[in-house]
């Protein structure tokens, strides 16, 4: 789970409606898709019962951890095994590929000490300074590398959280942070997690008394376009431009989903949901999270129209 932050001006768990949007945490990214897909199955099966084949909805929890527990744990015991996926997605294009990600937790090890005597101690987060410095070099460097999937542009890596020290008065003997590397569809994970590994263990063997230790939290392997997605692309984009009224493209995203799971075994599978244009236009993971209303509506008119068709 997401925690909120700070900044809202309407309930983060309240789902307040206002001026035609929802809003609250997850209301974008991704409890709004789950209205779509259950309400699309209910209309299909109250208006329009498919009379071959047949459908799963699967409700997971553990994305934000890597997707092993939910759909990894159900793929591995082969409690699924669709012929075509469609997962959760907030955005009116279909998308066909994403980013991977590396998740690490960096401790940096110094030795504490009385401020009033810091030579008699090793700054842990004087050191952790060097080692961000090096990576945050290392980020610049990879606005060079351009990916050739529509919607992706190039790796990046974030610092998002920092922890370190006991008190004002104290030499910090230990600084622990985490950070996110969002690999294009082209780069190689293994490869890429070296390359960090020798940055950090460099940079921290350049600091006389400092020791690191890497640990690996997440390893999210980019989705690659399957050939057999195209029945659901061309069906999306078909009822998508007579329901919004513009052509919806087929591309890849930045972000990394549980679709890569189905898709290394072979699964061909989208992502799409209830819009927004953007991710930035719903404020996902940020304050006032929201989700217009008649979005949700017409993605769901789409989603049905969808499965009917392959379903006939």
């Amino acid at each position: 789970m997401v925690p909120p932050g700070d900044g809202w001006t309407h309930d983060p768990y309240g789902g307040e409606v206002v001026d035609g949007k929802i809003y609250g945490r997850a209301s974008a990214v991704s409890k709004g898709d789950f209205a779509t897909f259950t309400f699309a199955l209910r209309a299909l099966e109250a208006v329009c019962k498919p009379q071959r084949g047949s459908l799963e909805l699967l409700f997971t929890y553990d994305e934000e951890f890597g997707g092993e527990t939910g759909p990894g744990w159900l793929l591995k015991n082969k409690l699924t095994h669709p012929d075509l996926l469609i997962a959760a997605g907030f955005s009116y294009e279909v998308v066909t590929a994403h980013n991977g990600c590396l998740q690490l937790e960096v401790t940096v090890h110094g030795q504490m000490a009385h401020a009033a005597i810091p030579e008699s101690g090793v700054d842990a987060l004087h050191g952790a300074v060097q080692i961000l410095n090096a990576l945050y070099a290392q980020n610049t460097r990879y606005q060079a590398i351009t990916s050739q999937v529509p919607g992706i542009t190039h790796p990046y890596l974030n610092v998002g959280l920092i922890q370190g020290g006991t008190n004002t008065n104290v030499v910090p003997g230990k600084v622990c942070f985490k950070l996110d590397r969002r690999m294009i569809p082209e780069e190689n994970p293994t490869e890429v997690e070296a390359t960090l590994r020798a940055i950090i263990e460099q940079a921290a063997a350049s600091q006389p008394g400092i020791k690191v230790n890497i640990k690996r939290i997440l390893l999210a392997h980019a989705m690659q376009t399957l050939p057999g997605n195209q029945p659901l692309v061309e069906a999306i984009q078909k009822h998508g431009k007579a329901v919004f009224g513009q052509d919806i493209p087929a591309m890849g995203t930045p972000l990394y989903t549980d679709v890569r799971l189905f898709a290394q075994r072979g699964i061909p599978g989208v992502v799409y949901g209830a819009g927004p244009r953007t991710v930035l236009e719903s404020h996902a993971k940020r304050a006032d999270e929201r989700l217009d209303l008649q979005d949700l509506r017409r993605a769901t008119q789409v989603i049905a129209r969808t499965l009917h068709d392959l379903l006939t």
